[in-house]
Formats: C-alpha cells, structure tokens, sequence
C-alpha cells in the first residue's frame, strides 16, 4: 500500500505528548494500579496482564493534555484520565471475547488465557471502577458524558454485531459502527478536559468535535491496517476482520466498485463464511484493484484535517502542537 507523506514528527509525537504531561501520567498510572486491586486475586491478576500487554495509553492522554490546554492546574483530571482507560481496558476485555481473538497487541489475549468468563466478568469489574471514579469526581456533567460514551461504545458494539456479514451494510451505517465503539470515547476523553478547566461550552464542543474526529481517523486506519500490516506491527493476526466477516470500509468500497463475479466472492467469504486457502490473498488484490486502502486513508486523512480544525481556535502552545501531531501520528501508522 502507497505510504502517505508523514509530517517529520509524526513518528515522535506520542513521545512529545508523554513528555508535556509526563507527571500527570504517571500519577494516573499509579491511580490505575491502586484501582484495580482487589482481594480476589484473579482480577488485578488478569487486569494486569493486559496492562503488561503495553498500549499507547492514548485516550488517557488525550484527557491529560486536553485539560492542560484549557489551563487547567488542578488534579481532577488524573482521575478522570484513569477512568477513561478503565473503560477503555473493559471494552477490550469484552470485544476480545465476542471476536474470539487470540492475540491483544502481539500477546496472549486475557480470555485465551483465563476464558472467556473471567475475562467478561473482570471487564465488569473494570467498568465498575470507571463509574466509582466518575462518582468521586463530583460533577455531574462529567458523568454524564463518560455514562453517555460507555452506553453508545455499547450501541456500537452492538451494531457492529448486527451488520456484520452483511454485505448490503452501508457506509453510513459503518460510520454509526466506529463513531459508537471508538470515537465516542476520544470524545469524551478530550471533552472532560475543558469541562473540568471550567471553559466555556463552545471550547468543550470543540475539544469534542477534536476527539471525535481523530477517533474515526484511528478507526479508519486501523481498518485499512487489518489488511494490510503485519501482525507484529499490529499486535493481531492479519486480516482478523476478514475471517471474522466485519464489514469495514476497506471492504465497502471493494465491493461497491467490483462486477458481479467480485461481489459473488465477498458474499461467499463474508455472508456464508466459507473461506477457503488464498482467499485472504485474493481479497487483498481486490482491494489493491479498487484503490480501497488509499481511498480508507483518504477518508481518514478527512477526518484528520477537522479534527485540526477544532484546535484552529485554541491559542498556540506546547500542548496544541502536541495534540495536533498526535493527528498525524494516527493516520501514519498505515505507511
């Protein structure tokens, strides 16, 4: 696939990031380990296997800098942080089970481990410590908008469940798909920033339109990743989506822009799941074939630039830079 130009820090952006609020991380990373402790020793046990597992711990960032950038000073936003993780962890603990995967970030998932029940049920618990630090945060607008995200990542997820397969799907029911499971979490992440800094609403509007847009920019590219990355690059088995039958954007536009005997296919290896030796590797030539991966980079390199946007607003400072790279970092990931 034809590698986008990357900006010349974009490989260093999350590095930058990290460092504007090394502090503020590393107090969440200790609030995170402190929460998810409990006497029954299998959940901090699983719990911290994903953990070790690694991650960018992006969305947590994302709270930290966004709260900075509205000069915020105070401390909320380090719980607030931990709890956008914990809801993150959850749903990946979760979403592992029902897509039945092996791998999480190139290792072991939680559920090939320690089955299926645990990892739900652990998940729960995981939920259930995002809800305590909502509570213990005091303001009732944060709740509200971390509830609203978990129950639309639900709605997402759902949805997700019910077109996939589907051929017939459309793109803007795919857009509904990763703006629930995905975006609506960078968007409350980056949201609680401003609310907790005390800005006005239309700079919290624009800290959501900010996390919303990169959220469906990461999803996108995440998408075209699923065909197109190694599985080490990746932290999962290529072409997971595939076998599975989800209906991503890659695979829209493969089959909207094939003949006949091309839909044929995608209906066989999608719809009735009989997939046979090389049909991954005749899936990716039809995609190859039809500009899908540029055309998914595009749509993300869209939702990029508006999620610039939202930021044209804010004054200039060390964190607007960072969060603005941190855009670019996203979609080069599918160079």
């Amino acid at each position: 696939m034809p590698s986008p130009a990357p900006h010349p820090d974009a490989e260093d952006a999350l590095t930058a990031l990290v460092g504007l609020v090394r502090e503020d991380l590393e107090a969440c990373n200790r609030l995170i380990l402190e929460k998810m402790q409990s006497p029954v020793q299998l959940i901090p046990q699983l719990a911290a296997h994903l953990i070790a597992a690694g991650g960018k711990r992006l969305r947590p960032l994302l709270t930290l800098a966004a709260a900075r950038l509205c000069g915020y000073r105070g401390e909320r936003h380090v719980g607030l942080a931990a709890c956008v993780e914990f809801i993150h962890t959850a749903t990946l603990l979760h979403d592992d089970v029902v897509d039945e995967s092996d791998l999480r970030r190139g290792q072991a998932s939680a559920n090939a481990v320690f089955g299926n029940q645990a990892s739900v049920l652990v998940g729960d618990f995981l939920f259930a410590r995002a809800f305590q630090l909502m509570v213990a945060d005091g303001s009732l607008e944060v709740l509200d908008i971390l509830c609203s995200a978990a129950a639309t990542i639900a709605e997402g997820e759902v949805l997700q469940l019910v077109i996939q397969n589907d051929t017939a799907s459309t793109e803007a029911q795919y857009l509904d798909v990763i703006e629930g499971k995905t975006a609506a979490l960078f968007a409350a992440a980056t949201r609680v920033g401003a609310v907790v800094a005390g800005r006005p609403r239309a700079e919290a509007e624009a800290m959501d339109s900010y996390g919303r847009n990169l959220g469906i920019a990461f999803q996108l590219v995440d998408d075209a990743l699923d065909y197109s990355a190694e599985q080490e690059r990746l932290g999962k088995t290529v072409g997971d989506d595939f076998r599975e039958g989800k209906i991503t954007l890659p695979v829209l536009l493969a089959f909207a822009r094939g003949d006949e005997e091309e839909r044929g296919f995608w209906r066989r290896v999608l719809e009735e799941r009989r997939q046979e030796e090389g049909d991954l590797a005749h899936a990716l030539g039809l995609m190859q074939r039809h500009r899908a991966f540029e055309d998914t980079i595009a749509r993300a390199r869209h939702y990029g630039d508006q999620a610039l946007a939202a930021l044209s607003g804010f004054p200039e400072s060390a964190e607007k830079r960072a969060l603005a790279d941190i855009v670019e970092f996203c979609i080069a990931r599918a160079r």
